[in-house]
């Protein structure tokens, strides 16, 4: 039988001493495990910081404006002109602009419509055998969305034609989601000039995912109109007119906007100038043509300066005249160089007004050459 043994004085008097004793040593050797949860470091995730993104997204365009402030006045002040002269002028010349803006932008989005198609589709909705319907029909969206309506921050869904059952039905939804992003973001922008905001709007277009179809037509169009969003006479900012430059999306907030400046001021000029040539031709022609009676010379100038190019049908579909009238009257003003045939054929011809320095040079053409007395023509008939 073993012997017992009794145990040191001290060591079994209180056991409870030696238990918590030796929790406290073996709590201390477990520094391999995570403190308490109040000394953790914030791990949130990313989408539930998204707010500080927006704000510095905002920040910089916000700076960007401000760097840009002799620029974009300078701007603002060419819009202004344009405005003027489209409140002042006839309802035709915002149709005019708008066929000219929409077919340009196609080129932008590589559709490539030029304007004798777009004008037989607007007109007649004829298309030939090689053209692209579904482009016709974006381009057909441009010009109706760029000639009149709600602006896009009315109700973007509506806008962009996203609620037609033809229309992306299956994406009714996700759309009204993303446009929401947008119109949200683009309302915290409200401290920024239209022409600002709407480079801003452009180019965060694909940011907020409404790009996913490739339409830049659509961001185009939409950032056009919240350009002119001020205006009493132009429904949108011209920005393709003269080239897309101010469209190229890379670079800084800056940079953008620099580009976005230059390139409108560009295409303001260039429809200040248009509009410039037009009113100088109907002038013209109303004098030339005050000798043919009826109404259709009239309604024939009123159609041609609504439209880039007319061809007979679209001429006889716009004065509500007779085939025979139209032609009579259309043949009068070719042969007086009011109008200039542009496609070169014996059918589907198409018809441009002519402007005034065409009109000077083919006057001078045909102007009889005065032969001067001391010419070696008239020496020798002496």
């Amino acid at each position: 039988m073993k012997p017992h043994v009794s145990a040191p004085y001290g060591i079994s008097d209180d056991p409870l001493t030696g238990v918590e004793e030796a929790a406290e040593r073996s709590e201390d050797d477990l520094w391999f495990l995570p403190g308490p949860i109040e000394d953790e470091p914030d791990d949130l995730p990313p989408v539930l910081r998204a707010e500080p993104r927006e704000t510095a997204i905002l920040d910089d365009w916000r700076k960007a404006e401000a760097d840009n402030a002799a620029r974009l006045a300078r701007v603002a002040g060419r819009l202004g002109g344009l405005d003027e002269r489209l409140r002042r002028g006839p309802e035709g010349w915002r149709h005019r602009l708008a066929l000219i803006e929409a077919a340009d932008l196609s080129w932008f989005v590589g559709d490539r419509i030029g304007a004798d198609r777009l004008a037989l589709w607007i007109a007649l909705r004829l298309s030939g055998v090689q053209d692209d319907t579904a482009a016709l029909a974006r381009v057909g969206w441009a010009v109706r969305r760029l000639t009149g309506g709600p602006g896009p921050e009315v109700d973007l869904a509506a806008f962009v034609d996203r609620r037609d059952p033809e229309n992306l039905a299956g994406e009714a939804e996700p759309f009204a989601d993303r446009a929401g992003g947008w119109l949200d973001l683009m309302a915290q922008a409200a401290d920024l000039h239209p022409i600002s905001r709407a480079c801003m709007g452009f180019h965060i277009w694909n940011l907020a995912g409404l790009g996913q179809h490739g339409d830049r037509m659509e961001a185009a169009v939409t950032s056009a109109r919240i350009a002119a969003s001020e205006g009493r006479g132009a429904i949108f900012a011209p920005l393709a007119m003269g080239g897309a430059g101010g469209l190229r999306a890379s670079g800084r907030p800056a940079d953008r906007l620099t580009r976005w400046l230059d390139g409108m001021e560009t295409a303001c000029l260039s429809a200040i100038r248009h509009l410039d040539d037009v009113e100088v031709w109907a002038a013209r022609a109303e004098v030339e043509m005050t000798s043919l009676s009826g109404r259709t010379p009239k309604a024939l100038r009123a159609a041609l300066t609504e439209w880039p190019l007319v061809s007979a049908p679209i001429a006889e579909t716009m004065t509500g005249a007779s085939r025979a009238a139209v032609q009579r009257n259309l043949a009068w003003m070719e042969a007086r160089h009011l109008i200039r045939e542009v496609t070169g054929q014996g059918r589907y011809r198409m018809w441009r007004i002519a402007e005034a320095r065409e009109i000077e040079r083919r006057s001078n053409t045909n102007r009889p050459r005065k032969v001067s007395p001391n010419s070696s023509f008239e020496k020798k008939a002496g």
